[in-house]
C-alpha cells in the first residue's frame, strides 16, 4: 500500500465522523448487496449511497432504481474499488464480494479511514484475518461482520436464557447445514459478458480463462475465489454454535472427514458433506456437518444448532427460532416468542453498525476479533479435510504443531498486483 493510503486516513476528519448523514459506499453490487439496498431504502436510516463498485456494470445497474427513488443525488460509478476507498466523501464501505476480495478491499479501506461491513467470511484464507484484526485497531475503524444473526431479537432472547442458566453449563454445540443442492456439470470457457472487467474480478486469484460456472453466484464451488459449502452457510451456523458456547477463542485440536455423497460430476472442488469435530483448550467441543440430500432438515431446519447443556438442551435456528427441552426426560421448554419468530437481524445489524459509526464505539455485536475466531472454524475445518488428518492447532501461535503441510494452507499466493496491501 503507498503512502496515500495514510494520506486518505488523515483527511477522514472527526468533523466527518460526528455528522449524522453516513455517505455509503457499496463495493460487489450482487444479489447480497441488494438486499442490503433493500434494508437501507426501506427506512430511515440516515444514509445516503455516495459511491458504488462492481467489475460487471449490470450489477450497478440492478441496485441504481432502487437507489435512485431512495435519494435525489446520483452516486458515482466506477469498476475500480481502490475508487470508492479514495474518495474522502465516503464515511463507510459495505463489501459483498466473492471471498477472494474481502481481505484487500477490507485492508486498503481501513488504513484509508473507512469504517467497514464485510460480508462473511472475513477471511478467504486464516491469516487474512490477524491482519483486519490488526488494521481495525490501529487505525481505529468500526468493523462489523456479515453475522446477522448476532444481532436478531431470537438470538437475544434465547442468549438471556443460556444465560440465566436454563440447561445449565453449554458443553458441546453442533451446527448444521441440511439441505438439497443442484449438480452443476462442467461448461465450456468462453468470452466475459460485456463490459466486465475480468483481469480485475480475478485479482488476487490465479489467472484462468472465463467460465460462466466459475463467476456469479457458483464462484463459491472453487478454491481461488471461495470457502465452499461450510465457508457460505456453514460460517453462519458456525458463528452461533461459537456464540453458544460462549464465544471460545481458537479451538486447539480439529479432525475432518467428508466427500462426495450424492452430487456425482458436480463441478465444485468441495466436498458435497462434511463432519468436522473442533476441541477447545478448557474441553467444551463443537461439531459442524454438512447434508446435502435432505429436504427436511435437521430438528426441522435446513441450517440450525443444537446446545448440549447439563441440565438440557436447546435447538436454535438462524432462521428465527429457537426450542428448549429440559431435564431427564426432555420436557418442553421456552420457545422464542411470536412476535418475533422468523427475524434474523438483518436490519438490527445494520443499524448496530450505523449507529458505532456514528458515535465511534468500536463495540459492534460481530467485530473483527469475532469474525476471525468464527471464520477460522472454516479455514481450520477445511484444512483438516484436505491434509486426512488429526491436526492440533496451537492457538497462541495461530499455527498446527509440526504440521508444515497444514501451516503451508494458513495462507497462499496472491497474484501480481493484487497482492495484500500492507498497512
Amino acid at each position: 500500500m503507498t503512502s496515500a493510503v495514510s494520506v486518505l486516513g488523515a483527511v477522514h476528519t472527526e468533523a466527518a465522523e460526528r455528522k449524522e448523514e453516513i455517505a455509503i459506499g457499496l463495493i460487489g453490487c450482487g444479489g447480497m448487496m441488494r438486499g442490503h439496498v433493500n434494508n437501507l431504502t426501506s427506512r430511515n436510516s440516515g444514509v445516503v449511497f455516495a459511491h458504488l463498485c462492481d467489475v460487471d456494470p449490470r450489477q450497478m445497474d440492478a441496485i441504481s432504481g432502487r437507489i435512485d427513488k431512495f435519494q435525489s443525488s446520483k452516486p458515482k460509478r466506477t469498476l475500480k474499488h481502490e475508487d470508492v476507498i479514495a474518495d474522502k466523501n465516503v464515511d463507510a464501505i459495505i463489501v459483498a464480494t466473492p471471498h477472494h476480495w474481502h481481505a484487500p478491499i477490507a485492508l486498503a479501506a481501513l488504513a484509508a479511514g473507512k469504517d467497514i461491513y464485510l460480508e462473511k467470511p472475513i477471511s478467504h484464507v486464516f491469516h487474512e484475518g490477524s491482519l483486519v484484526i490488526e488494521a481495525a485497531k490501529k487505525y481505529r475503524r468500526v468493523f462489523q461482520h456479515g453475522s446477522q444473526m448476532r444481532s436478531s431479537p431470537v438470538t437475544e432472547q434465547a442468549g438471556k436464557l443460556l444465560a440465566d442458566g436454563i440447561i445449565g453449563e453449554v458443553k458441546v454445540a453442533r451446527a448444521w447445514t441440511a439441505e438439497q443442492r443442484e449438480v452443476r456439470r462442467p461448461v465450456p470457457d468462453s468470452d466475459p459478458p460485456a463490459g466486465v472487467d475480468y483481469d480485475r474480478w480475478l485479482g488476487p486469484a490465479p489467472n484462468r480463462p472465463f467460465n460462466s460456472l466459475r463467476f456469479h453466484v457458483l464462484w463459491r464451488l472453487f478454491r481461488d475465489y471461495g470457502n465452499g459449502e461450510i465457508g457460505d452457510d456453514g460460517i453462519h451456523d458456525l458463528d452461533m454454535a461459537r456464540w453458544g458456547l460462549g464465544d471460545p477463542y481458537l479451538p486447539h485440536k480439529v479432525t475432518a472427514r467428508g466427500g462426495r455423497m450424492k452430487l456425482h460430476g458436480h463441478v465444485s472442488e468441495y466436498p458435497d458433506n462434511m463432519h468436522v469435530v473442533y476441541e477447545y483448550p478448557d474441553g467444551r467441543v463443537l461439531v459442524y456437518e454438512n447434508y446435502p440430500f435432505t429436504e427436511y432438515g435437521l430438528h426441522g431446519f435446513d441450517n440450525g444448532n443444537v446446545f448440549y447443556g447439563t441440565e438440557g438442551y436447546m435447538v436454535f435456528s438462524r432462521r428465527g427460532a429457537f426450542r428448549t427441552y429440559l431435564g431427564r426426560k426432555g420436557k418442553p421448554g421456552p420457545t422464542e416468542d411470536k412476535a418475533i419468530r422468523t427475524q434474523r437481524g438483518y436490519v438490527e445489524h445494520q443499524d448496530d453498525f450505523l449507529n458505532a459509526v456514528r458515535t465511534r464505539s468500536m463495540k459492534t455485536r460481530a467485530n473483527a476479533e469475532i469474525a476471525h475466531s468464527s471464520a477460522a472454524l472454516v479455514h481450520l475445518g477445511e484444512i483438516a479435510y484436505r491434509t486426512g488428518g488429526n491436526l492440533e492447532f496451537d492457538p497462541q501461535s495461530q499455527q498446527f504443531v509440526n504440521d508444515d503441510e497444514a501451516n503451508a494452507m494458513l495462507t497462499k499466493e496472491y497474484r501480481k498486483p493484487f497482492e495484500l496491501p500492507q498497512v
